[in-house]
């Protein structure tokens, strides 16, 4: 590999499109997005992971052959490491385990060395990803810690680059930006460019149900105890010390069943494939459009593509599974069922499948038993276990039906059966198979099990 030459993606970083959004009610006003999702790693954090990698190496705290450490939620990773690995630098970053299994497998791809950390503790703890990080810095000789939440070169990308660029396309006429805050550069980059260029512009802060910085706002102060979101990317159990939170008229404290149905509304509505950040800000930014009296030109960013949420935010069983996408409860055991099977979320074979059919089938769902549907009628079960002591001897045997080896003699429960029953029948190491007669309903696993306690706290 050339490592002599400027890497020719890197010139595709910026000078994103911005288009009004014409399908969504978005009351009196006209509101703009930013496809900052058209960056060349997907997201506008492609713009501070070149700013600060540049300015390190002018200022000589990365040269050759050093290391670029960072904390990260995703999308700020990714920027470095498109930057960092298309220069030649190795690239370690150290992510929550709230993360989508996409971004992880993105950050994989251009060469970056993954750490996963947990995503349960505060700024502090030695497992905390940012705490993390800079113990890693500290201890690798060549590091450079690249920390967004305190590098001056993240609000400096934006206030060069992301605010001009939506000043001019603009006309310059603007009144309101939309804006969440993870490490605060976009807000603080945009807010001194604007300061500047139109001072009576209003920012709105779209901020997810849990983080602080909302209350630290409208308040001065930081009273409430941090909650969790499952949004990505933004919101914070502290404030940033890059923040800039000077310009912000309006804040909205939006939910994650909110982001999440506003970002899927987004793809259907207007073609536009955005992560969960994204639909917070699109909620936020509604919300403001639809308040006002008089009419006003408002701006967002889709902050990264959404291809990278497909696991989650467009995930019907994975949005269930958080209780995020609410289904219809009818008071027995049919509402602990993870995938139902009327929803065609049952992954089944039938009895003259092959036993390859089942393998594939099982490694592509990433899970160790099926049903055996014939018609309606749940004929058998198949785990991982029968297939592996039939084809053990004989790798021949995949090319076997199904019949020859599932289990035949099977426990059914009614949907009205007990709680007691099901924990029996799992206790015999048995997933509960959900019945009525010829009616087959779905499987309830440990896990089924466990998930459902766990909302009940929710």
């Amino acid at each position: 590999m050339n490592l002599s030459s400027r890497p020719a993606v890197l010139d595709l970083i910026g000078n994103t499109p911005l288009i009004e959004v014409t399908r969504l009610d978005t009351g009196c006003c006209q509101l703009f997005l930013k496809l900052e999702s058209q960056n060349p790693g997907g997201s506008i954090k492609d713009r501070i992971g070149l700013s600060m990698i540049e300015a390190a190496e002018r200022d000589g705290r990365l040269q050759a052959g050093g290391i670029v450490i960072e904390a990260t939620a995703g999308n700020t990773g990714l920027g470095l490491a498109l930057v960092a690995c298309a220069k030649g630098y190795r690239v370690i970053l150290v992510v929550p385990d709230k993360m989508s299994v996409e971004k992880i497998q993105h950050l994989k791809a251009l060469g970056a060395e993954v750490h996963i950390t947990r995503s349960d503790v505060g700024k502090g703890h030695p497992e905390y990803y940012q705490d993390y990080a800079a113990r890693l810095a500290r201890e690798m000789p060549g590091a450079f810690y690249a920390d967004q939440f305190n590098n001056p070169s993240n609000p400096l990308a934006h206030e060069q680059s992301t605010a001009p660029e939506i000043w001019e396309q603009c006309g310059h006429q603007l009144d309101a930006i939309v804006c969440g805050v993870g490490s605060a550069g976009t807000l603080t980059g945009l807010t001194r460019f604007f300061r500047k260029a139109q001072p009576d512009l209003e920012f709105v802060l779209a901020d997810p149900k849990g983080s602080i910085l909302a209350e630290y706002i409208n308040t001065g102060k930081i009273e409430s105890t941090p909650g969790s979101w499952a949004v990505e990317g933004i919101g914070e159990d502290f404030v940033p010390a890059i923040a800039d939170l000077s310009g912000v008229k309006h804040t909205y404290t939006i939910s994650d069943e909110e982001s999440f149905s506003s970002a899927r509304e987004l793809v259907r509505a207007e073609g536009i494939l955005g992560g969960s950040s994204t639909g917070t800000l699109l909620a936020a930014a509604l919300r403001y459009c639809r308040a006002q009296s008089q009419p006003k030109r408002v701006v967002t960013i889709v902050c990264d593509t959404g291809t990278r949420y497909l696991s989650k935010v467009y995930n019907d069983n994975w949005m269930r599974d958080q209780g995020l996408l609410k289904r219809e409860i009818v008071g027995d055991l049919r509402d602990i069922i993870g995938r139902r099977y009327e929803e065609g979320g049952v992954i089944s074979v039938t009895s003259g499948d092959t036993l390859m059919t089942a393998f594939n089938r099982m490694r592509s769902a990433e899970i160790s038993q099926l049903p055996v549907i014939d018609g309606q009628h749940v004929s058998g079960i198949i785990d991982e276990s029968d297939l592996l002591l039939k084809v053990a001897a004989d790798a021949a045997h995949f090319s076997d039906p199904v019949s020859s080896t599932m289990t035949s003699a099977i426990e059914k429960l009614t949907p009205t059966a007990s709680i007691d029953a099901l924990r029996s029948t799992l206790a015999r190491g048995l997933v509960a198979i959900i019945a009525d007669g010829e009616q087959f309903y779905g499987l309830i696993t440990r896990f089924d099990l466990l998930n459902h306690l766990r909302r009940s706290l929710l």
